[in-house]
């Protein structure tokens, strides 16, 4: 079954796995029932997690293991299992279609498993752990425009039922979260970047969001660093064509972390492979 979608999810704090009051946890679990109701063969994750001097996939025989990639947190969070099957063959096929799109190194990570961009918020979208799954790196060292690239390479794989995933952050500005536990207003850089993200999106202005470093209102104050960012630019390219976008989830925690999710559509099924 063709999927003719792909995302970008952002997935905030891995306090997710245990804390039900964070509005995006509903959300996640809400994913079969409202967002895609298909089963995929397979999940491609593009973390902002997982990040690499060249564009690398993991490479897992049976299941996954969980990676605790956050300190100083509860201690059930260390005890957490989603050990989904990996997906060797889609690791194959992604290095081919990087290879043949042009990237000259596509590396392999044998044995690595899920880190917390893609096991925290799978969790509650597929909690079966069934379907396997396959990570891609991000190169933070490298632009927006690199990552829309990756993600048009991959498109093709949505034909095969692969659900490709950019899985992020819309804002990711540690720095400046309100950890005081009270409720607080949302920061006004946070919140014209973040509106200034969904108008682009919306209106298919995906070049700008390419070249959001000098488009962007505070977008260095947003992105400190664009690891959060570029599995946006991925999940763009991949939908293939000149796609539709959607809000699918918004909300805010801690002042500045903007929970916005998108949906990326091809605007034809002719557009998907191209």
């Amino acid at each position: 079954m063709a999927l003719n979608d792909t995302f970008y999810l952002s997935h905030g704090s891995p306090m997710l796995s245990i804390d039900d009051s964070i509005k995006a946890r509903q959300f996640f679990k809400s994913w079969k029932n409202e967002v895609v109701a298909v089963k995929p063969k397979a999940i491609l994750c593009i973390s902002a997690h997982y990040d690499t001097t060249f564009p690398t996939v993991n490479v897992v025989s049976g299941p996954n293991d969980t990676i605790y990639d956050f300190y100083g947190f509860p201690s059930s969070m260390y005890k957490i299992k989603y050990p989904a099957p990996g997906a060797p063959e889609l690791a194959k096929r992604v290095k081919e279609a990087l290879i043949r799109a042009g990237f000259e190194r596509v590396d392999e990570e044998r044995g690595r498993g899920l880190d917390h961009g893609a096991w925290v918020p799978l969790m509650f979208m597929y909690p079966e752990a069934d379907i396997p799954v396959c990570q891609l790196s991000v190169q933070s060292h490298l632009n927006g425009t690199h990552h829309y690239n990756l993600g048009k390479a991959l498109a093709p794989l949505k034909d095969e039922g692969v659900l490709i995933i950019g899985s992020g952050s819309a804002t990711h500005n540690l720095r400046t979260l309100n950890r005081s536990g009270k409720p607080s207003a949302t920061a006004p850089w946070a919140l014209e970047f973040d509106t200034w993200l969904k108008d682009a999106l919306l209106q298919g202005r995906y070049d700008d969001v390419n070249e959001y470093e000098k488009k962007a209102p505070h977008a260095k104050m947003a992105h400190p660093s664009p690891d959060h960012f570029y599995p946006l630019h991925v999940a763009i390219g991949a939908a293939g064509g000149d796609p539709k976008t959607k809000l699918i989830h918004h909300s805010w925690d801690h002042g500045t972390m903007s929970y916005a999710s998108y949906q990326f559509t091809a605007s034809s099924p002719s557009h998907q492979s191209h």
